[in-house]
C-alpha cells in the first residue's frame, strides 16, 4: 500500500504538535504506532499506509506488540511484519517473539517505549512502578524492552511469603510422603517450603538461621533460587517481589525498596534505579526431595503451614500440573534443542565467574558424579527421580555410591548433611546450586557455560 503524500504530510504536520522531543516524522510514527492498537478504522488505515511507505525493521517491535493486543485480524499485522522485515517467521505472535529474540540487531523506534508502557499501564496502572519512561531507555536496560512480555498477571498477583507461618513436622498432616519440598538448612535451622505451596506464590523472604534470604521460583523455568538478600552498599536486605512481567519465560523479580526489576535467573538487577549498580544476589544451597525423604534426614525440620493468610487450591498436584505435564513451554523463548529437549532438567552450578550444568538424567537411579567446576573439584549425589541433586567439594577423593546409597571414598563411608560431607574429622562444605528446566540455563547461561557429558 502506497499513501498518498499529501494525507502523509498532513499527518505529519498534525504530529509535530504533539510533545516529547521528536521530529515531526519521528511524531507521526509514534501516532501511527499507537493507532495500530488503539485506533479507530481511519487511524489504523492510516497508520498501515505510513509503516509500509517508509519500510523500516524499526516498526517491528510495535509490531509484535500490536499482533498480541490489538483487537484486528492478525493476519493485517503480519502482512505488515513481513514487508518490513522481509521475513516469514509464522502466522503468531509466539512465533514473532522467537524471531524478535533472534534478531537484536533491530533497534525499535524511540517511540516504542512509550507505546509499551500504554498498552502495559492500561492492563495494570502499578506497572508504571517498573516502566518509568528515564528507566526504559535503551542504554539504561540490561534487557531488551521489546522481549519483556506480560505473564498474564498483575503486579503482586502472584503474592510473595513473606516470613510465613512453619510448623513442626509431625503437624504438617496434609503433607504426602512424596510431595517435593524445597528443603533449606543455614546454622542449624532447618525448613520445608513445599512446591505444592510455593508454585502459587514463587517467592518467599525469611530470616534462616540469621541469615536474610529469598527463594526465587521461577515455576515455567522449573527453577528454585535461594539468594542472600543483604549486598554490599545497601543499608537492609532486598524484600522481593514478583512484578507480573517475564523475560524469555523466565520471570522478573522486583524489590521492594527500589522498584527495580531483576532477574530471577541471575539475581541481578536489569531495569530500574539499579541497572547499573553491578550487584549479584549471592546464592545459597537448596535442595529439592520428597516430604519423607527431608523429614527422615531432618527431623527436627519446620515445615510451611497451609495457613498462609492466601486461598488456594494448595493439593498434591493442582498448581500449574498441566504445564509441567507438557514438553511445550507456556511463554516464546529461544532454545537450542539439539541435545536436550527445552525442559529437560539440569542441575546448574556457578562459581568464580563460570557455570557449568548436569543433565538430571545422568543422576538416574541415583548416581554419584565426581567432577569439577573452575578447577574446583566436586562431587554431585543425585536422583532423577525426585530432583535431588546436592553437590560438595572433593579435595583429591572420589567418592562411589554402593546398592544401599552409603557414600564413601578409600579412606571409608561419609555422612552427608545439608551442610556438608562428613567422615571422621573431617568435612566437605557445600556448594550451591539448583534445578532449573533446560531452555532457562540455555537462554541466560548456555552459551558461556559447560555442559557435563557423562
Amino acid at each position: 500500500m502506497v499513501m498518498d503524500r499529501r494525507r502523509l504530510l498532513k499527518i505529519a504536520s498534525a504530529a509535530a504538535l504533539v510533545p516529547g522531543g521528536l521530529s515531526a516524522q519521528e511524531n507521526a510514527l509514534a501516532r501511527a504506532q499507537k493507532a495500530l492498537v488503539n485506533g479507530n478504522d481511519q487511524e489504523f488505515a492510516d497508520a498501515q499506509a505510513l509503516i509500509l511507505e517508509r519500510g523500516d525493521p524499526d516498526m517491528a517491535a510495535a509490531l509484535i506488540l500490536a499482533l498480541r493486543y490489538a483487537r484486528r485480524p492478525q493476519s493485517k499485522f503480519i502482512s505488515m511484519l513481513e514487508a518490513v522485515t522481509g521475513a516469514s517467521a509464522g502466522s503468531s505472535w509466539n512465533e514473532w517473539m522467537l524471531w524478535q529474540e533472534a534478531h537484536p540487531e533491530i533497534i525499535p523506534h524511540p517511540a516504542f517505549g512509550e507505546l509499551k508502557r500504554d498498552v502495559l499501564l492500561r492492563i495494570d496502572p502499578n506497572f508504571d512502578d517498573f516502566l518509568r519512561p528515564e528507566f526504559i531507555q535503551r542504554e539504561r536496560m540490561n534487557i531488551r524492552l521489546e522481549e519483556i512480555t506480560w505473564g498474564g498477571v498483575i503486579k503482586d498477583g502472584i503474592p510473595s511469603l513473606d516470613n510465613p507461618t512453619l510448623i513442626e513436622a509431625d503437624a504438617a498432616t496434609y503433607l504426602r510422603g512424596d510431595d517435593l519440598v524445597f528443603g533449606v538448612a543455614i546454622n542449624g535451622d532447618v525448613r520445608a517450603y513445599p512446591l505444592r505451596i510455593m508454585g502459587w506464590h514463587e517467592m518467599f523472604n525469611e530470616v534462616i538461621g540469621g541469615v536474610p534470604v529469598a527463594l526465587a521460583y521461577c515455576t515455567l523455568c522449573g527453577s528454585g533460587i535461594l539468594f542472600e538478600t543483604e549486598a554490599a552498599g545497601r543499608n537492609k536486605p532486598f524484600v522481593f517481589g514478583s512484578s507480573g512481567f517475564l523475560y524469555r519465560s523466565n520471570k522478573l523479580m522486583f524489590d521492594r525498596e527500589t522498584l527495580s526489576l531483576w532477574n530471577q535467573f541471575t539475581g541481578k538487577p536489569v531495569v530500574g534505579p539499579l541497572a547499573d549498580s553491578g550487584i549479584e544476589l549471592r546464592q545459597r544451597p537448596v535442595v529439592i526431595t520428597t516430604w519423607d525423604e527431608w523429614r527422615a534426614n531432618n527431623p527436627g525440620t519446620k515445615v510451611l503451614s497451609r495457613d498462609t493468610g492466601y486461598r488456594r487450591n494448595y493439593g498434591s498436584g493442582a498448581v500449574y500440573s498441566a504445564y509441567f505435564a507438557s514438553d511445550d513451554l507456556m511463554f516464546p523463548a529461544l532454545v537450542d534443542q539439539s541435545e536436550f529437549k527445552q525442559k529437560s532438567y539440569v542441575f546448574g552450578i556457578r562459581v568464580q565467574g563460570e557455570a557449568k550444568a548436569w543433565p538430571l538424567k545422568y543422576f538416574e537411579g541415583g548416581s554419584v558424579i565426581n567432577d569439577e567446576i573452575a578447577g574446583q573439584p566436586l562431587v554431585l549425589i543425585g536422583d532423577a527421580a525426585t530432583r535431588t541433586v546436592r553437590a560438595y567439594e572433593r579435595g583429591g577423593r572420589a567418592f562411589v555410591q554402593d546398592s544401599r546409597g552409603l557414600i564413601s571414598d578409600d579412606d571409608g563411608k561419609w555422612t552427608i548433611t545439608e551442610d556438608v560431607l562428613v567422615s571422621g574429622g573431617v568435612t566437605l562444605p557445600r556448594v550451591a546450586g539448583h534445578i532449573a528446566y533446560w531452555f532457562a540455563w540455555d537462554n541466560y547461561l548456555g552459551a558461556k557455560s559447560e555442559i557435563y557429558g557423562g
